[in-house]
């Protein structure tokens, strides 16, 4: 690929089968001539959230992938992975996939379910720590929030499945639908910390849960329907919140007019995160 020539992006939207909804994404499906300065700048020409480019091919339905924002690469995007993985399906077939992440291998699986293509990926081995009591004070006064909106049976944790996110959970839906935060405040916050997201939560029943992610570090305000998930599984099978064998339901993207919808599966006995959703392309 020569340094003039572009290569071909494509645009995906994830975890809605609308492409007015769920999170969309850049793909590059031939990223092997890029640089990392026409890969960043590739996402912020797009603008999304992430884009994730394919830099090798290593092996039957094996990738390296990248992971890059307006502003700066991520070692792990699970919404841009599911996009990726439907445009390989759509132009290979579906069938099993494994991509070398910055953070890890993450396999992929896609079937066809009807009319519409769904993709699993499984995360690496999670972990999940305690917050200190002065970065969660920093984190409210950012958010604007005060300590009686947390939910106090959901305690605040840093959790990690690819990349960090501070889980908070909102008393009310209303506090989570209500959202108008310090960018810059925020922002260098989680530079400080190492987060990718912040992960607010609503949990409307004991497996059904209503997701908001800010991302400024990104720059973008918020992210509509993300990988976060895995590490929200974690977080919620490591607090004790829902059983060890569990499926739980995400919806993502509604409060930004983008509703999305991510399945979150937990086994017993095996510490990794399968986040499963279906998508479609843009334009």
């Amino acid at each position: 690929m020569t340094p003039d020539h572009r290569p071909e992006v494509l645009r995906y939207t994830a975890f809605s089968g609308d492409p007015a909804g769920g999170n969309p994404a850049g793909v590059v499906l031939d990223a092997s001539g890029l640089d990392e300065e026409r890969m960043l700048a590739i996402a912020a020409e797009l603008g999304y959230s992430e884009s994730a480019f394919l830099t090798e091919r290593t092996g039957e339905g094996a990738y390296t992938i990248r992971y890059f924002s307006p502003k700066a690469e991520v070692p792990f995007c699970g919404h841009a992975t599911v996009a990726t993985a439907l445009a390989l399906a759509e132009r290979d077939g579906p069938g099993a996939l494994e991509f070398a992440t910055p953070a890890g291998p993450v396999p992929v699986s896609v079937v066809r379910e009807g009319g519409e293509l769904r993709a699993t990926l499984t995360s690496v081995a999670p972990h999940v720590e305690e917050t200190a009591e002065a970065d969660l004070a920093e984190a409210l006064a950012a958010l604007d929030w005060a300590a009686a909106d947390l939910d106090p049976a959901m305690p605040p944790r840093i959790a990690y499945a690819g990349a960090r996110h501070l889980v908070l959970a909102a008393a009310t839906r209303e506090r989570l639908a209500d959202l108008d935060y310090d960018f810059a405040r925020l922002e260098a916050l989680m530079r400080r910390l190492d987060l990718t997201t912040l992960q607010l939560v609503w949990r409307e029943e004991p497996e059904v849960f209503h997701v908001r992610d800010p991302f400024p570090v990104g720059g973008v305000v918020e992210d509509p329907a993300t990988g976060a998930a895995a590490a929200f599984g974690a977080y919620a099978r490591e607090s004790g919140l829902v059983p060890k064998t569990a499926v739980l339901t995400l919806h993502q993207g509604a409060d930004m007019g983008r509703p999305g919808t991510l399945t979150v599966e937990l086994r017993a006995g095996d510490a990794r995160i399968r986040v499963s959703g279906t998508g479609t392309r843009i334009g």
